[in-house]
């Protein structure tokens, strides 16, 4: 066990290396740039979209769910650990200079998430039960022609594996420990709990999943983000001395400090930018499997919806995570992962703040549990067909009791992988059609400013 523990540990240092990482950050620069920075200069309209697109009274067309949902839905895939654990991880190894990478991550992704949906709606299909299904490994076949289209069945393969990892029982894992941790619940309760409840929901399929998340989703991020707030209320004399580090050390390495190692600048860049991906899936190409089934006639509009994903996974939620990590000055005691947060709001919130963390940590993986399913259920109906969906939704609720009760340290490893060898296909498809994307970018604004005229 050791030794696959070793080898694929070798190949996800080489997969998400400084190649990755370049791959990412450059193809989320090229299409920014194609797009004339877009995604950030029209944000507010993005916005005004994703209002009105709440329910499916005067929806545009075909379509399995309303674009708001269809975001609630990938973003219950996003809004996780990362969120919480994946932020603390990146400044504990990397310093307060780490948070400045994951925004810069996070501004260039927008575009990256922007594209992914455009393509996901432009070339989706409807399935013989009439469903609308979409993505990667679709926008790569009927986008880029059969020739490419094994690249297709690669991330499909990809995706549905990983999606046991990453979405499944290491979410898993991670309820049941601060649940244990917090409350005293033992894992294996804990992984029977969450069974029962993920299997309740998939059962309704993505229109369910999409109730679902457009209830949890805003609910939990409000919810944490208002605690987050009220500790940096405390905290405020502390703010702009977080901000000079945050830009200080990103650019110039961090001393050791009480319990903090110290770190150069190439460990803030490096897992800011793994941490902020990991958190937001820009690239990796999961998120569109989600938009593909909004109810849509134009691939622009939930372009515009998706590429709000990013930005509130990673510049409002991460963000809070990170300045509360920042202003409490628990980032220099030791601690990493999702304890450091724990004892950063317990510092300004003794009593209540570990609770806090635990019960968002929670809900955020139970959503991520329902969001990952979707996209690894996509995936094993594209390689197979509609007749693989009700196997592998039983597969998956059973996974989850297992993830709860064993040591995830190979799992995490080979799910890290995987993820990598998903955005490989993903980022070269996006590259390919950008011209597309393009296109129908400025097509759409040539209408929209003849409508205003």
């Amino acid at each position: 066990m050791e030794a696959i523990e070793n080898i694929f540990g070798a190949i996800n240092g080489l997969v998400w290396g400084p190649p990755m990482l370049i791959l990412i950050l450059g193809a989320g620069l090229f299409l920014s740039l194609g797009l004339k920075l877009m995604p950030i200069l029209k944000i507010g309209a993005g916005f005004r979209l994703l209002w009105g697109g709440r329910s499916s009274a005067g929806a545009e067309s075909d379509g399995e769910i309303p674009p708001f949902q269809a975001l609630m839905t990938a973003l219950s895939a996003t809004v996780g650990t990362g969120n919480i654990a994946g932020v603390a991880t990146a400044v504990f190894l990397g310093g307060p200079g780490a948070l400045f990478w994951m925004w810069l991550t996070a501004l260039v992704g927008m575009a990256t998430k922007y594209s992914e949906a455009v393509l996901a709606v432009r070339f989706r299909e409807v399935d013989e039960r009439g469903a609308h299904v979409g993505g990667p490994m679709y926008y790569i076949r009927n986008g880029l022609g059969k020739k490419w289209a094994w690249m297709g069945v690669l991330f499909a393969i990809f995706a549905a594996i990983a999606g046991f990892g990453i979405g499944n029982t290491v979410q898993a894992n991670s309820v049941a420990d601060v649940m244990e941790t917090t409350f005293g619940l033992p894992h294996w309760i804990s992984g029977i709990i969450l069974m029962v409840l993920v299997g309740m929901v998939l059962i309704g399929g993505i229109k369910r999943i999409g109730r679902v998340a457009s209830a949890l989703v805003p609910f939990m991020a409000l919810s944490y983000l208002v605690a987050g707030l009220v500790v940096l209320s405390i905290n405020y004399a502390e703010i702009p001395a977080a901000f000079s580090m945050i830009f200080k050390h990103a650019f110039s390495p961090t001393a050791a400090e009480g319990g903090f190692a110290g770190a150069a600048v190439w460990a803030a860049i490096r897992f800011g930018v793994a941490r902020g991906i990991f958190s937001n899936e820009a690239g990796l190409g999961s998120a569109p499997i989600a938009h593909a089934a909004a109810q849509t006639k134009d691939p622009v509009r939930q372009g515009m919806v998706a590429m709000l994903g990013t930005f509130l996974d990673t510049i409002i939620i991460c963000s809070i995570t990170g300045l509360v990590i920042i202003t409490s000055g628990a980032w220099t005691s030791g601690e990493s992962g999702a304890s450091l947060t724990s004892m950063a709001f317990s510092h300004a919130l003794p009593g209540i703040g570990d609770y806090i963390v635990a019960i968002s940590l929670a809900v955020f993986a139970f959503t991520t549990l329902l969001g990952w399913s979707f996209y690894g259920e996509r995936s094993v109906e594209f390689l197979f067909g509609v007749k693989a969906i009700v196997p592998y939704r039983i597969a998956w609720v059973l996974a989850i009791p297992v993830g709860a009760t064993v040591n995830l340290g190979l799992i995490w490893l080979i799910a890290d992988t995987l993820n990598a060898m998903m955005a490989l296909p993903n980022l070269v498809a996006l590259l390919l059609l950008s011209p597309v994307v393009f296109k129908l970018t400025k097509e759409y604004f040539e209408k929209e400013r003849a409508v205003g005229l």
